[in-house]
Parts: structure tokens; C-alpha cells; sequence
């Protein structure tokens, strides 16, 4: 079974915040981190806690796990930032189960006093409106349905970020600016932004970009996630082929029959016959 990769590698000096590699080696250093929080978050935040990339969270090993982006912490809580460049349709309830996750961490075993919890904050940046209303920024937080003023000030928000925003009046021209750059890394959109803390972000992602190691890490990570691919493809291929075995062998063909109308080795088709069998014990 062979399988052809036809993905075409971008070159990491074309990457842009939007792809996930970019963002998480970017976002590993803390004062990175904090230049593009405070402008999401309005607030000069200070990051004390170690920056965590790509870090697991579950509640029990059989359980469904989650993989975040770059979670964080400061003074004010936790902060776990995403980015999100295909809408898969299930945002809204995936970042419910992150909240939940996350939440679950936050107090250690035997705590009885639930305001020892810190706050959480998750951010999604996208390339898509979400919710379909031309926003820059759609802010979560839990209120009363009878009596709109009151929050539930459980601590938790959420803040949906969307690089094609169509109200540059109701947010700063800061965050436009940085959602620009995120969709575009380049040098000719940070030329444009006003804003002291993207020029800096941009010259800090610019040293990444031409960094040998980090471009040694990048071809690594590439090629792992070619290898995944081919895995998986060669997975579902051994299904296909243990489904069309198993309704031969009902017909009454013979091992060396399904071989040769399958186009396979013989030594494959018993490898597959054994684990049907297996499956059937």
C-alpha cells in the first residue's frame, strides 16, 4: 500500500501567527506572550507563570483529552490562547469543554473554598466570523437572562477574535492592527501598523524566522506530521481492505482468489484474514 504525499511544505519564512507552528514557537517567550495579551486584553498584564505550548489536559487517561495552543498565567488568572484557521462548525461547544478542562486544574485535591479558583480566559483567533455580525471581538461572559445587569461572576470568559472584523470603531486600532499581522507576518503590514508594541513583535518574529534551529524544529515537526498522515492513511486503507476480504471470504473465494482480484500479496491478505478473525473470537 503506498501512499503519495502531495502537501507542499510553506518555507518558515512565509509562516504567518496564524499557523500553529509560528504561534506556539513564538509564544514560548514570555514577553512575546505579553505584548499581544495586553493588546488583546486591554491591561499591562505580567506573566510569572513558565509559558506552557502545546500542553495535554484530561481529567482521567480514558477520557477525552484536549491539546492548547499556549496557556499562561498572571496575577488575574489563566489564559489560554488558540488559533483557529479552519471553522470546523463545533467552536462555540469545543471551547466550552476547554473551559471546562482547564477549570478542572486549577484547584488542587482536597480544596474546599471555590473562590481559591483563579480566573480563565480563552481566545480563539480566526480568520472567519464565527458568528456571522462583522466583528473584530466577541466577548463571553455568563449573565442573567432575566435581569441582563447582573453577571454570574463565575470568572470565566471567552473572546472569539476575528482578522476579518468589519467595526474598527468599537475596538482599538491596536487589535485591528495586530489581527492584520497575524493573517499577514510580513514586512510590509507591520510597515503599515502604528502601533510601537507590533513593531516589536514583528522584529522578535522576524529573528525566529531566520533562525537554523528553529528552522531545523519546523522540518521536524513537518515531517512528523507527514508521517501521522501516512499512518492514518495506511490505516484506513488495511480497513478498506479487511471489509472487501470479509465479503469475499463470504462468497466463498479462496485466500488466493482475494489476492489476486484485491492486487495484493498473499502474505498481507493472511496478515488481514488473522486479525478478522481475532476480531470475530
Amino acid at each position: 500500500m503506498k501512499y503519495t504525499n502531495r502537501m507542499t511544505m510553506k518555507p518558515l519564512s512565509e509562516l504567518n501567527l496564524l499557523d500553529r507552528f509560528l504561534f506556539a514557537v513564538a509564544m514560548e517567550d514570555r514577553e512575546t506572550l505579553e505584548l499581544v495579551l495586553r493588546i488583546i486584553v486591554g491591561r499591562n498584564l505580567k506573566i510569572f507563570d513558565a509559558v506552557q505550548t502545546e500542553k495535554e489536559l484530561r481529567t482521567a487517561p480514558w477520557l477525552r483529552a484536549i491539546r492548547l495552543d499556549v496557556m499562561s498565567m498572571d496575577e488575574k488568572g489563566v489564559y489560554d490562547a488558540e488559533v483557529q484557521v479552519r471553522n470546523t462548525g463545533n467552536l462555540e461547544r469545543r471551547s466550552r469543554f476547554y473551559q471546562a478542562l482547564i477549570d478542572s486544574s486549577l484547584l488542587p485535591p482536597g480544596e474546599v473554598d471555590f473562590n481559591q479558583m483563579q480566573d480563565s480566559t480563552i481566545i480563539f483567533i480566526s480568520p472567519f466570523d464565527l458568528f456571522g455580525k462583522g466583528k473584530y471581538r466577541y466577548t463571553f461572559r455568563m449573565k442573567c437572562e432575566e435581569a441582563e445587569d447582573v453577571e454570574l461572576g463565575d470568572g470565566a470568559t471567552r473572546i472569539f477574535l476575528n482578522t476579518h472584523g468589519e467595526n474598527p470603531e468599537e475596538v482599538s486600532e491596536e487589535l485591528v492592527e495586530l489581527l492584520r499581522y497575524f493573517e499577514h507576518s510580513t514586512d510590509e503590514v507591520a510597515s503599515e501598523c502604528q502601533s510601537g508594541r507590533i513593531q516589536e513583535l514583528h522584529r522578535r518574529i522576524s529573528r525566529i524566522k531566520s533562525n537554523e534551529e528553529i528552522g531545523v524544529r519546523y522540518m521536524q515537526a513537518w515531517e512528523e506530521k507527514i508521517y501521522d498522515r501516512m499512518e492514518a492513511k495506511e490505516e484506513g486503507q488495511r480497513e478498506l481492505l479487511k471489509s472487501q476480504i470479509e465479503k469475499k471470504l463470504q462468497k466463498g473465494k479462496t485466500i488466493d482468489m482475494i489476492a489476486d482480484e484485491l492486487e495484493q500479496e498473499l502474505s498481507l491478505i493472511k496478515e488481514l484474514i488473522e486479525e478478522l478473525e481475532k476480531k470475530a473470537e
